[in-house]
């Protein structure tokens, strides 16, 4: 990561967590660094072959950082981040998005104004009177959804339609009568595949 630093760069906090950017075609799991510069989303591995990922947003163009708790979702926070043209969604368990949260406001209220500050000494006095930077907003959000479409909803349908299908096989190998097994098979085929839906349905929600 240090390769990818920018000069002045001070990383403040990393924490595993989920990135979702909407540019790959799937959340993506990896380090999320907050520095005095930028939100980075970073990982990179050598085996079995050799991947990185990187996608970064500077601290200066964030509008709103919203922290977000969802109903029937026990373990995982989400932070929402907006720049003014797209939405970061960063997903991790309590305490560190609890920690991603305030690292990132107080990095956005520490650093941003000395940048203000800096380019005010050297500017002309025509330009101090021009429109201040946009400021970012902080908050906080209680989300109520649905169970049935909950993601505690869609793993219980997912895992409870595999069990069927498991059992529906060893039903069909201790009696020899694929009658027997077949109507579990289908329920578990079937809610195997709506949980599948489900969560694609959620997806193109965002």
């Amino acid at each position: 990561m240090r390769d990818h630093m920018q000069p002045g760069e001070i990383p403040l906090l990393a924490v595993p967590a989920i990135w979702d950017s909407g540019k790959e075609q799937r959340s993506v799991p990896c380090e999320v660094i907050v520095t005095n510069q930028r939100l980075i989303g970073y990982y990179a591995v050598d085996f079995p072959r050799k991947r990185s990922f990187l996608e970064e947003h500077s601290l200066s163009t964030i509008t709103s950082v919203t922290l977000r708790h969802k109903t029937y979702e026990p373990l995982f926070r989400e932070l929402m981040v907006r720049d003014g043209q797209s939405k970061l969604y960063v997903r991790a368990p309590r305490r560190q998005i609890e920690a991603l949260y305030a690292a990132l406001h107080s990095a956005i209220d520490q650093y941003l104004p000395v940048a203000s500050r800096a380019f005010e000494d050297t500017a002309a006095e025509q330009e101090k009177r021009s429109t201040p930077p946009q400021t970012s907003a902080f908050g906080r959000q209680d989300i109520r959804t649905s169970f049935s479409s909950s993601p505690l909803a869609i793993v219980i349908l997912f895992v409870g339609g595999l069990m069927l299908e498991v059992i529906s096989f060893g039903l069909w190998l201790v009696t020899q009568s694929i009658q027997v097994g077949l109507p579990l098979f289908v329920a578990g085929l079937i809610a195997v595949l709506t949980s599948i839906l489900l969560r694609r349905q959620r997806q193109s929600l965002k």
